[in-house]
């Protein structure tokens, strides 16, 4: 049961990028969990579903079990929630586990599914989509999808409607985008990937960039003359990836 301080942190108006993620309860596939001590020191991925036994969905969290090793890898701890109830969820693992493999090993998710039956958690965290309604009229959770860091801090939130399927491959690659620039002065540019050079941030004076990147600073001539598209190679940083 969640305290009164906890009711009040989840019934802020709204997350920001920055604030302390909510540290509420929840009955989940694994048992009851703690969102923080769920967490520990990992990131952490939170996203939600509009509901159980829907096929976006299905084909969601297939697509997320099959690359749990890659978050892994990346030290991320995924957890998805539905407005069903456990045993609802329980019995759609079955379908979800079908829907990727007709092997006898696929036998359980590699996260745990929460089930907020009430919506008191899709409603705090204002995951509703008032334009999708159930068969009762009620707004239906929309496919949220908030990055967390260690220090329980949220770095990244998207908000799909419940008609769009999300894109795994770049929820890695901002994981990887995120964990890169963590405590760096650097940016990545559009459609970056790992590997490829990152941008050094204008407030960065020039003298200062040459110091701090010993790889080497690259400005691209603008017709403004003004030298603000600077690139550096990727800084090494610490993965398991």
């Amino acid at each position: 049961r969640t305290s009164c301080r906890q009711r009040q942190v989840l019934k802020m108006p709204g997350l920001l990028l920055g604030d302390e993620f909510p540290d509420f309860e929840a009955e989940t596939t694994v048992g009851r969990i703690k969102l923080h001590t769920f967490l520990g020191d990992s990131w952490g991925i939170l996203f939600s579903h509009p509901r159980d036994f829907t096929p976006v969905c299905t084909t969601e969290l297939g697509r997320a079990a099959r690359l749990s090793s890659e978050f892994t890898k990346r030290n991320v701890k995924i957890i998805a929630l539905s407005i069903d109830s456990v045993e609802d969820h329980h019995c759609w693992t079955k379908d979800i586990l079908a829907y990727n493999c007709e092997e006898s090993s696929c036998i359980s998710l590699p996260f745990p599914i929460i089930a907020d039956s009430k919506r008191d958690l899709a409603v705090a965290l204002g995951m509703l989509d008032p334009d999708e309604k159930d068969k009762d009229g009620l707004p239906l959770t929309a496919r949220c999808v908030f990055v967390i860091s260690p220090d329980k801090k949220l770095k990244l939130s998207i908000l799909y409607p419940a008609t769009t399927g999300r894109n795994f491959d770049e929820i890695l690659r901002v994981v990887d985008s995120l964990q890169l620039t963590a405590g760096r002065q650097v940016a990545t540019p559009a459609d970056w990937q790992p590997g490829e050079c990152v941008m050094v941030p204008p407030a960065l004076m020039e003298q200062e960039a040459a110091s701090m990147f010993p790889a080497g600073v690259y400005t691209k001539n603008l017709p403004s003359g003004k030298k603000y598209l600077r690139y550096t190679p990727p800084p090494k940083y610490n993965t398991n990836h």
